[in-house]
């Protein structure tokens, strides 16, 4: 078969971009044709894929994108594909990767000028053509959330729903291994070995609630915070961190890092992992953490949350978010070291009892049965 893909943008350490080429190199590995539209690749070109760079018009997002739509289906008239997978929204989608929330839902939060703009109306008219009723577009969905929040805006029917494991790689899960790997990371980082090091993972500092964490770890006892090492990693830019951090007088206790490809190494050296998300449709970034035996501290919007309490590896803060919260449950965990050490031998547990690594393999199923039905 012939796939197409659609993606707007492709960057090496996006969560959404990890996913697609996960799942078109699992389709690519049954010995199918990958193609991808895209408008901006950055990074290594995986042998094989026909990447289609689509030509960039509009001076605003919305408008490249509507762009980005027509060219592709003018693309498609003249080249057609046996399946077009969207991993962003957009209309004449065979299947849809839903990587992210409902803009609906978030848009019937926003004043009225917001929901009257352009942008807004583009982003619910894209939505609509994946989502409603008339609709024949097959949707990958991450969390049972996602589909009850697409649900209750555009009553999509059921069967058109397909729920997909957590999709993590083996190198993340926990072994003998580790132990030793937490070592010389934390030797080369000049990490003391009985320092507490929180982790955050994931680009979009802002959406991912970087500036909480800071908050929470400044809000510490003097005692407890000479003790924390805080490494940031993502695709973003740190500078309005870096000088909260300042600000907050805590700079001797945090790393950023850019986004790069030795996470399994910040993982097994971490005591926590922090995320306070603002938004997050699933988060594959705690599954990977509780993979790892990392304890995990999140905010209960983020789509993954209901696995730390699965695990009992964790605590999910309740919505709406209260600072308060978050100081509180990083400054108790610190200094209980028996409930740290609870934590972390569930989380390696649930690493080895459930199905947190067959996200591809699964949606490759889907993807290629939606030809013949």
């Amino acid at each position: 078969m012939q796939l197409a893909f659609c993606i707007y943008k492709f960057f090496p350490f996006g969560g959404l971009q990890r996913d697609f080429l996960q799942v078109a190199t699992a389709c690519q590995a049954r010995g199918h044709q990958i193609r991808v539209y895209v408008l901006d690749w950055q990074g290594d070109k995986p042998a094989g894929f026909d990447i289609i760079i689509v030509p960039k018009k509009g001076l605003t997002n919305h408008s490249r994108n509507q762009a980005y739509y027509h060219w592709v289906q003018a693309h498609l008239q003249a080249n057609p594909a046996d399946c077009v997978v969207g991993f962003n929204k957009m209309p004449g989608l065979d299947v849809y990767f839903a990587g992210d929330t409902c803009f609906a839902e978030k848009a019937a939060h926003k004043g009225f000028f917001y929901k009257h703009s352009k942008r807004c109306k583009h982003y619910l008219a894209f939505e609509q053509a994946v989502f409603d009723k008339s609709s024949k577009t097959k949707i990958m969905v991450l969390t049972k959330q996602q589909t009850q929040d697409f649900k209750n805006y555009y009553y999509t029917q059921d069967e058109r729903f397909f729920l997909l494991p957590p999709g993590i790689a083996l190198d993340r899960k926990y072994s003998v291994c580790s132990p030793i790997k937490r070592e010389q990371f934390r030797q080369k980082n000049q990490i003391n070995q009985d320092d507490f090091v929180i982790v955050q993972i994931g680009s979009d500092f802002k959406r991912k609630g970087v500036d909480r964490s800071l908050k929470a770890i400044a809000a510490l006892p003097n005692e407890s915070k000479q003790k924390v090492i805080y490494l940031v990693v993502g695709q973003d830019k740190p500078e309005p961190y870096q000088k909260m951090a300042e600000e907050l007088n805590i700079t001797k206790q945090v790393r950023f890092f850019s986004g790069r490809d030795d996470i399994p190494d910040f993982l097994f050296s971490a005591d926590l992992l922090l995320h306070p998300a603002r938004q997050e449709a699933a988060g594959m970034v705690l599954i990977e953490a509780l993979a790892a035996g990392v304890p995990v501290i999140v905010s209960g919007i983020s789509g993954y949350a209901y696995h730390i309490n699965q695990a009992n590896a964790g605590i999910v803060l309740s919505e709406p978010y209260h600072q308060s919260a978050l100081d509180q449950a990083l400054a108790k965990l610190i200094n209980d070291k028996e409930q740290w050490l609870s934590w972390h031998k569930n989380a390696i547990a649930y690493g080895n009892s459930e199905d947190l690594y067959h996200l591809a393999q699964r949606a490759a199923d889907i993807i290629l049965g939606c030809h013949h039905e």
